[in-house]
């Protein structure tokens, strides 16, 4: 009966559930995208590794007041020597000193923005680089102070075109650098694209490019995942005593694990997911309140034939299941409808992005979020239909005859 009294009015009844499809619609995507970007960035979080450590300079931030603190210049060179002691830090297989920024890179008439780097040897490893020609910056050119560089795939296909990059020589800030190396195409590993980069000697970037004596960041690479908190406990025992730190909260460092770094980020883009989907659900409301509105001159239109149905035996527990089954169908078909089309979008959008980004967004599929949609649906049915259908209920089967 429900089906058929939804059937005689099609048009009203297509527009009465717009908006719970546009609802659950914008539901699913925000719930998929918002996955997807949550995966793709753990991703490329853990792409650096499970046994990889980040020390960072200035005091961990806690909130706004602490946000300074991280342009700290508590790194020296005299920590990267205490901690690269084996007698330190014994479960450390590699320590990998980094400063970046970004600087202008030319070649002749070709110029390109480029993501500096000043590194060690070391950082081939940690990273699973490997030049496609040429070399890499060697130990020699770290003590040396030696102008060479190794570029990106993207940056030598930029200044260089078709032609050989290695051997020929490259300004970075009125700097000239031989390019010794070009990488294989690496993409996007943790927050950097690794086909944009231009690597020089960390000793060179401080001097003639950067102008500083400390150091961005400690990438620390321990022997076995096991170790892990071994290797942290002594890295923040070696530095609070180079640094005369009596109390662990006066540390002017911190130290991240993957582990912790996945975390946070899971935390944060968790929150701002759910943030999404509650400015969306607002939508859900406004087609509920939609609902009732049209029911309720449904019931004004259909007075007659409420009183036909009273006056040969149904109850008003009859009327009310009656009426309330229509509101219910409704808001379930825009649920369904809603998640076909939210799944499409989501799906069309993540390819666009991926397109858009140059790396792969995965698409996501979350379950959750279509069983919350269709209860969620189906709720909002009950509680804006309830109160037409409660009316519809109450008409007096003499007056409703009455009733032109």
């Amino acid at each position: 009966m429900a089906f058929g009294a939804l059937k005689t009015n099609k048009s009203r009844s297509f527009l009465t559930i717009l908006g719970i499809v546009i609802g659950i619609t914008a539901i699913m995507i925000m719930m998929s995208l918002g996955q997807g970007a949550q995966d793709l960035i753990l991703n490329q979080v853990q792409g650096l590794g499970s046994k990889t450590i980040i020390v960072i300079p200035g005091r961990e931030p806690k909130g706004p007041a602490d946000s300074a603190q991280v342009f700290s210049d508590s790194l020296r060179e005299r920590d990267l020597e205490a901690l690269s002691k084996k007698e330190n830090v014994p479960t450390l297989e590699r320590i990998v000193p980094v400063v970046f920024g970004g600087a202008t890179g030319g070649y002749e008439n070709e110029t390109y923005r480029l993501t500096i780097f000043g590194a060690s040897e070391e950082m081939a490893d940690l990273f699973q680089l490997s030049p496609e020609v040429g070399s890499f910056i060697t130990a020699d050119d770290v003590r040396a102070r030696t102008s060479v560089v190794v570029i990106g795939s993207k940056v030598k296909q930029e200044l260089f075109g078709e032609s050989d990059a290695v051997g020929k020589k490259i300004k970075i800030k009125n700097r000239t650098f031989t390019v010794v190396g070009v990488l294989t195409q690496k993409g996007q590993v943790s927050f950097f694209n690794f086909d944009e980069v231009a690597i020089v000697p960390y000793t060179v970037a401080q001097s003639y490019i950067f102008g500083i004596k400390h150091f961005h960041r400690f990438m620390i690479e321990a022997e076995s995942e096991d170790l892990i908190s071994t290797t942290v406990a002594d890295i923040k025992t070696t530095l609070r005593f180079e640094h005369d730190i009596k109390s662990p909260d006066k540390d002017d460092f911190f130290v991240q694990t993957q582990a912790d770094l996945a975390k946070t980020i899971g935390s944060i883009t968790g929150v701002l997911k759910a943030f999404l989907v509650a400015v969306t659900a607002i939508s859900l409301v406004v087609g509920g309140v939609g609902i009732m509105n049209i029911m309720l001159v449904t019931v004004t239109e259909r007075t007659r034939e409420i009183g036909l149905r009273k006056a040969v035996g149904a109850t008003r527990r009859d009327i009310l299941v009656q009426f309330l089954a229509e509101a219910v169908v409704l808001t379930g078909v825009g649920g369904v409808i809603g998640i076909i089309l939210g799944v499409s979008l989501a799906y069309i959008g993540s390819q666009i992005l991926a397109s858009y980004i140059g790396s792969p967004w995965p698409f996501s599929l979350p379950i959750g979020a279509t069983t919350i949609s269709i209860c969620v649906s189906t709720a909002v049915g009950l509680v804006f239909g309830l109160y037409p259908a409660r009316q519809a209920a109450r008409k007096s089967p003499i007056e409703a005859l009455r009733y032109e």
